[in-house]
C-alpha cells in the first residue's frame, strides 16, 4: 500500500444511540487546516466546540499552535505521549518518518478508533482491527511493557489499535467482559463493554503501585463527594509484573443503547485553545469556562472542589486535558467524571493549573475568591466542602491499605500530604 498525504477528511459524530452523522470537512493545503460544517448538520445539530469554532457554513482556518495546526475539537481526538509513540512506530514499519507526517495524517489513521464521538473518513488501513479480536489481555500487557520499557515488540499494530488513549503511561482502550478480563477486544463487539486499562512498569514513579494508588485516591474522590468514572482492579498473573492493573469504564460510551452510542467529549485545552503541556491556565479561568459551556452555577462548584482536592493531595500535572465536559445528542454539556487524578507532585512543586496565579500554596483570600466565582452562597459554605474533602483524603492511610498499597509507598505519600496539609490548613 502506498502513502499518500491526507488533504481531505469527512468528520462524522456518532449520537449516543449509535447513529452517525456527517458533521463537515476538514481540507488541507501547504499553509493551514480549514473546517467546513455540513449545511445539515448546522440546521440540525449543535456546535461542537462553541468557545473556538464558529458555527457556520464558512471556512475556518485552524491556528497554527498549540494543536498542531489543527482546531482544539479535532486535536483531541489524537493521543499524546504514548498513543502517539505506538502510532509513530506503526507509521516507521511503512517506511514514514513521523517527521513527515501532518495532524490529518494523524486523524486519518485514528479513524473511529478515538476517545469521544468524532471519527475520520477515509481512514487509514494500518490499524489492526482484524488482530483486535480475542487478544489476550495479559499478552497485550507484556507487550505495552515491552515498548514502553525500549525492548523489542511483535504486535505492534494490535498495540496501536489498542492505544488511542493519551497520556504517558501504557494503556490500552478494550472491549471486554469486566467480570472475564482475560479475552478481549480493541473494536466494538455485542454484549462487551468499553474499558480504558492502564498498565504498569518499573519506570513509573510509583512503579508497579501505580494502579493501586489511583483506585486509592479514585476511592478519596467519590468519598468526597466527587464523581469518577467506574473502576475495578485487575489482579495480574503471577506470570507477570506488577501486582494489578486499573480499569476505568469509558464515559464517552453508551453502550446501553448501542455498541457503537457515543457522547461528544471535549477536553477544556481544546475548548479554550490552551497548550496543555505548559501551564497555561488558571482555575478561575477552568471555573468560568464551566459555568459558561453547562449554563450551570452549581459547575463552578464541582471545579472548585475538584481544584481543593488536587491541592491537599498533591496532584500537581492537573493541566487543562485532564478536564473535560461531554455534550448529549441535544447540545447539553455537563462536566465529564473526574479522571487521571492521583499522587503526582511536579519537580518545583507547582500545579499546572495555577490558584489565580499562585502555583502553589494559595493564599486565603485567593481560595475566597474563587469560592465566590464558584458560586458558594458564602466562605462558610465552601470551607464545609473543603473540610469533607481533606477529610477524605485523610482516609489516605487506611484506604491505601485496604487496597494492598505497600506501607513504604503509604508512608511516602502519606508525608507528602501532610506537608501539603500543613502549607494549607489555614484554609480550613
Amino acid at each position: 500500500m502506498k502513502y499518500h498525504t491526507i488533504d481531505r477528511l469527512d468528520v462524522y459524530r456518532y449520537l449516543s444511540d449509535g447513529h452517525k452523522v456527517l458533521v463537515g470537512q476538514l481540507a488541507q493545503n501547504p499553509d493551514a487546516v480549514y473546517f467546513q460544517y455540513d449545511n445539515d448538520y448546522l440546521a440540525r445539530y449543535q456546535n461542537l466546540s462553541p468557545f473556538k469554532l464558529p458555527f457556520s457554513g464558512e471556512l475556518t482556518k485552524a491556528p497554527t499552535a498549540p494543536h498542531l495546526g489543527l482546531q482544539g475539537v479535532f486535536a483531541d481526538s489524537l493521543p499524546d505521549g504514548w498513543g502517539m509513540l505506538l502510532m509513530d512506530r506503526v507509521f516507521r514499519q511503512h517506511g514514514i518518518l513521523p517527521h513527515q507526517l501532518t495532524a490529518m495524517d494523524r486523524l486519518a489513521y485514528i479513524g473511529n478508533a478515538g476517545m469521544g464521538a468524532l471519527s475520520y473518513s477515509p481512514a487509514l488501513e494500518w490499524n489492526a482491527s482484524e488482530h483486535g479480536d480475542q487478544l489476550n489481555l495479559f499478552t497485550l500487557a507484556d507487550q505495552a511493557l515491552s515498548i514502553f520499557d525500549g525492548k523489542r515488540d511483535e504486535v505492534l499494530a494490535a498495540l496501536a489499535n489498542a492505544g488511542g488513549s493519551g497520556g504517558a503511561r501504557p494503556k490500552a482502550l478494550i472491549y471486554f467482559d469486566p467480570q472475564k478480563p482475560a479475552r478481549i477486544n480493541t473494536v466494538p463487539r455485542a454484549n462487551l463493554q468499553p474499558w480504558l486499562i492502564k498498565f504498569t512498569s518499573q519506570n513509573l514513579l510509583l512503579g508497579h503501585e501505580e494502579g493501586l494508588c489511583e483506585a486509592a485516591y479514585l476511592t478519596m474522590s467519590d468519598r468526597a463527594g466527587i464523581n469518577v468514572p467506574d473502576w475495578k482492579l485487575i489482579d495480574v498473573p503471577e506470570t507477570s509484573t506488577g501486582s494489578a492493573w486499573l480499569a476505568l469504564k469509558r464515559f464517552d460510551c453508551n453502550t446501553e443503547q448501542s455498541e457503537s452510542g457515543r457522547f461528544h467529549m471535549q477536553s477544556l485545552c481544546g475548548l479554550l485553545g490552551a497548550d496543555f503541556r505548559q501551564p497555561s491556565l488558571d482555575y478561575e479561568d477552568v471555573i468560568k469556562a464551566g459555568q459558561v459551556l453547562c449554563q450551570s452555577p452549581r459547575v463552578g462548584q464541582l471545579l472548585f472542589s475538584r481544584a481543593i482536592f488536587n491541592l491537599f493531595s498533591l496532584n500537581q500535572d492537573d493541566h487543562s486535558k485532564n478536564i473535560s465536559f461531554l455534550m448529549d445528542d441535544s447540545g447539553t454539556w455537563k462536566l465529564a467524571p473526574f479522571y487521571d487524578v492521583t499522587f503526582s507532585p511536579s519537580p518545583h512543586n507547582q500545579h499546572m493549573t495555577a490558584f489565580m496565579g499562585y502555583g502553589e500554596k494559595p493564599p486565603l483570600k485567593v481560595i475566597q475568591q474563587l469560592a465566590s466565582q464558584a458560586n458558594f452562597s458564602n466562605w462558610n459554605a465552601a470551607q464545609q466542602e473543603i473540610t469533607r474533602i481533606v477529610d477524605a483524603i485523610n482516609q489516605w492511610p487506611v484506604i491505601a491499605s485496604e487496597l494492598g498499597v505497600s506501607v513504604d509507598t503509604q508512608k511516602l505519600i502519606g508525608d507528602q500530604q501532610n506537608k501539603i496539609y500543613q502549607q494549607n490548613k489555614i484554609l480550613l
